[in-house]
């Protein structure tokens, strides 16, 4: 679990506390001082970490894609993405305050179609997401995550990654389907090879130092047009 500093830590907690209030009484009758009695804090300092109620879950939102960018960051060039989701959605992998986390982001994601506001920080956040996405893949192909290719494909994959998380919460708590681990990550793992432009998704050889580039996406230029003497 990677380390964060206690500010982050304390912004986490208030964060989890709002998403109890959110997913068990809605977001509309819940206040800010609600949050902050919750939390133990004072309403100022509520205000002081956020903007607004509905940003107070912002953190907790975020863990979901920085997670996930935090096990793509250690996935073995000679792996296959199937292979590797399958081993890293394994619940024993995960903490019992990941999970419980987790279950909590769930009950939020499945009552976003009730929650504008609350969409808009969902959406925000895999938004913040592409930049590191696309870093990820870049540096899993030896391309620059400036390449307009590698920042295609990181949109689809935050895209198709969103889009499954969204409909498995909802079809679990509104249609009260049940997902084993293994069935979860096999849907991400075909719904992002199923978006992607590029070959990420399979096993890559691992450049070496001296090792000529591999040759770069498209690259789009502009000319500029001569203009018209009529």
């Amino acid at each position: 679990m990677t380390s964060i500093s206690r500010s982050e830590e304390s912004r986490l907690a208030v964060a989890r506390t709002a998403a109890r209030l959110f997913a068990d009484q809605g977001v509309a009758a819940t206040s800010g001082s609600d949050i902050a009695a919750a939390a133990g804090i004072s309403e100022r300092t509520v205000w002081r970490y956020f903007r607004n109620k509905e940003s107070c879950v912002a953190p907790l939102f975020a863990q979901t894609w920085q997670r996930f960018a935090r096990e793509l960051r250690c996935w073995p060039h000679q792996l296959p993405l199937e292979a590797y989701l399958a081993d890293q959605f394994a619940l024993d992998r995960h903490t019992g305050e990941e999970i419980a986390d987790m279950l909590l982001v769930v009950r939020l994601i499945a009552a976003l179609p009730d929650e504008p506001d609350l969409r808009s920080i969902w959406l925000h956040s895999y938004h913040d997401g592409e930049e590191e996405m696309a870093t990820l893949i870049g540096d899993r192909l030896g391309l620059s995550h400036h390449d307009f290719e590698v920042r295609l494909c990181a949109a689809a994959v935050m895209g198709a990654v969103r889009t499954v998380d969204e409909t498995i919460s909802r079809a679990a708590v509104r249609d009260g389907q049940a997902f084993t681990t293994e069935q979860v990550a096999a849907q991400m793992a075909r719904s992002i090879r199923a978006v992607s432009n590029l070959p990420f998704c399979d096993p890559v050889a691992p450049r070496h130092f001296g090792d000529a580039p591999p040759a770069a996406a498209t690259t789009y230029a502009t000319t500029p047009r001569k203009r018209s003497t009529r």
